[in-house]
């Protein structure tokens, strides 16, 4: 047994329902079927009966359910004197563009609850550069997106979502159902910093090469006004808010933008590894580990 397992068992056992009880977990209902099975194997005894309406304890499951919250209450109040002989903690959290928005009100109520007394930072980065402040050391973990360079890097992959191209209103390309970047080289496009990562660049304005005209954009207000103003042309998620006299058209040929957190792989931490959980938990289904 440990203390997930029995944390699981717990919800199930006090709404009398795997569905109830994963809504409450914020988990799907088969992983939670699943761990309440393997507790059930491991004792070898069954904690529930069904029935038509959900299920209800057995007696070896009423005996495990007076105990385990008592076992499971005894282990929150010594998490929390650890944390607190610890000092005040800070985690300091590297934002890039929007990500923090998408994800940050998910994230920080679970966080809160579970870390109290920690001090958590945020640290918003420029597009120029897509660790948001991991390779500089300014931050403990980021929200940001991939593709980069994340050589030395974990990352764990929360959401994708598909690009699309954005354009002004009166231009021709604004009135189709897709388009393809392959047939776009002749595009004006955005510049970024000169330097920016390669592949980060040439993900988010179809071109390998940096621009040579206009000034280097740095935020994402900057791009879409770019856009307004002067006709030129930038990739967004299609999801992404833009000004009035813009439109995004989806792309066809270019891979989803893929939401992630990624801290350095040389520099774990209980906290950082606190944040990463539950954040996935947050978006379970969604999971995926690389590095």
């Amino acid at each position: 047994m440990d203390l997930r397992g029995l944390r699981y068992f717990v919800a199930v056992a006090e709404e009398r329902h795997i569905g109830r009880a994963a809504a409450r977990l914020r988990m799907t209902q088969p992983p939670l079927s699943r761990a309440v099975q393997r507790l059930e194997a491991d004792l070898g005894v069954a904690l529930f009966a069904r029935t038509p309406s959900g299920v209800e304890l057995t007696e070896a499951g009423t005996v495990l359910y007076a105990d385990a919250r008592s076992l499971l209450e005894q282990a929150d109040r010594l998490e929390t004197r650890v944390r607190s002989s610890a000092g005040d903690a800070t985690l300091t959290v590297g934002s890039l563009a929007d990500t923090v928005e998408l994800v940050g009100g998910r994230i920080a109520a679970a966080f809160r609850e579970r870390h109290p007394t920690v001090s958590v930072r945020i640290h918003e980065a420029d597009l120029g550069d897509p660790s948001a402040g991991l390779r500089a050391g300014l931050v403990d973990v980021a929200l940001t997106r991939l593709p980069f360079e994340a050589t030395g890097l974990r990352t764990h992959v929360l959401h994708t979502e598909p690009v699309g191209l954005v354009v002004r209103e009166d231009d021709p390309l604004a009135g189709q159902d897709s388009v393809h970047l392959a047939d776009l080289s002749d595009r004006r496009w955005v510049r970024l910093p000169p330097d920016t990562d390669r592949i980060w660049r040439a993900y988010w304005t179809g071109s390998t090469t940096a621009p040579d005209h206009g000034p280097a954009l740095r935020t994402i207000q900057e791009c879409l006004q770019a856009v307004l103003w002067n006709g030129m042309s930038a990739l967004a998620p299609l999801d992404q808010l833009t000004p009035a006299g813009l439109v995004t058209i989806p792309v066809t040929d270019r891979p989803p933008s893929i939401l992630i957190l990624a801290w350095s792989a040389h520099r774990p931490s209980p906290l950082i590894g606190s944040f990463v959980r539950i954040a996935a938990e947050l978006y379970r289904g969604n999971h995926r580990q690389h590095g």
